[in-house]
């Protein structure tokens, strides 16, 4: 449990989650053509989590003083497992993540593909030695690979299988997974920022300059809030643009993405202690799962 807890799993499943919904909620419901089939797609999402997961360990490894701080309870790395074991974990991880995502490339003749993988790897890596402490980078890098582990679905499974027989439904599809993975971009994006708030004592003493470090717990609360705000008047104006004659659609994302999201603005306004920014945190992660879950409902969309 300790090794699950240190790759955490929970958030892994999400992330593969989001992939199976785009290849078979959009993608091949849509019978829209595609280059990757049952075992390739396995690879990918392998290659995603396997270097997810080594993200997480080494993180974690670089976070050990900080969450002794920010979360002494939840502390494995030099208590239920060594340093030492860690790097090697990440160190495992990585090479299954990079060699399963190198395989996959040379499977479907776009060699040059791996690097992608290699990238990911590496920007984790700077982040959570480098990067992570320079105001709001670290936020707008982790948010952008997360938005990444969605994209890189269509990367792989439509781009190479591009033809101008299908290409206007293939251009659409392309485009809807793009809106998606701007929603996962922006709500992992306020979430992140939540998470500085919740942790602004230890990031502190680990000498990090999040925002509410740079400016002050209050502030920066109000200004996710303004985010919280300006995302609910987005998915608005999304759902009129593109969702207005679908009202299974409408009625999805008003009850179980926009209301959700009301709430997190409310309980924001008055957030303070550790404990309330932990439940902010909690309420985003599910609204990030019910967002990407209402792509099972597209099919009905792109027709």
């Amino acid at each position: 449990m300790s090794f699950l807890n240190l790759i955490r799993y929970q958030n892994l499943i999400i992330i593969a989650a989001m992939q199976v919904f785009v290849k078979y909620g959009l993608f091949e419901a849509l019978e829209v053509q595609l280059a990757l089939n049952n075992f390739q797609f396995s690879l990918l999402v392998i290659a995603t989590v396997c270097i997810a997961a080594a993200g997480n360990v080494i993180n974690d490894i670089y976070d050990v003083e900080i969450d002794q701080v920010n979360k002494p309870s939840k502390v494995i790395i030099g208590k239920r497992i060594s340093e030492k074991s860690s790097n090697y974990i990440f160190i495992v991880l990585n090479v299954v993540g990079v060699g399963a995502g190198f395989y996959l490339s040379n499977t479907i003749n776009k060699p040059a593909f791996a690097t992608l993988f290699i990238l990911i790897s590496a920007s984790l890596y700077l982040y959570a030695s480098y990067l992570k402490g320079i105001l709001l980078i670290g936020n707008l890098l982790i948010s952008m690979l997360v938005a990444a582990s969605i994209l890189i679905v269509g990367f792989f499974d439509i781009l190479p299988a591009i033809n101008t027989d299908e290409m206007d439904l293939q251009v659409i599809v392309l485009k809807v997974l793009l809106h998606y993975s701007l929603f996962a971009f922006l709500i992992n994006f306020i979430r992140e920022l939540v998470k500085d708030l919740q942790d602004i004592n230890g990031d502190k003493n680990g000498g990090m300059n999040t925002l509410p470090i740079a400016i002050g717990r209050k502030r920066a609360t109000y200004f996710v809030f303004i985010l919280g705000v300006l995302m609910v008047i987005s998915i608005v104006i999304y759902m009129y643009a593109y969702l207005y004659h679908h009202q299974a659609m409408v009625l999805y994302f008003l009850f179980l993405i926009v209301a959700p999201l009301l709430y997190f603005c409310i309980k924001t306004w008055d957030a303070a202690t550790k404990n309330d920014y932990a439940f902010l945190s909690l309420l985003l992660k599910i609204c990030m799962l019910l967002g990407m879950s209402s792509i099972l409902l597209y099919k009905f969309v792109v027709v």
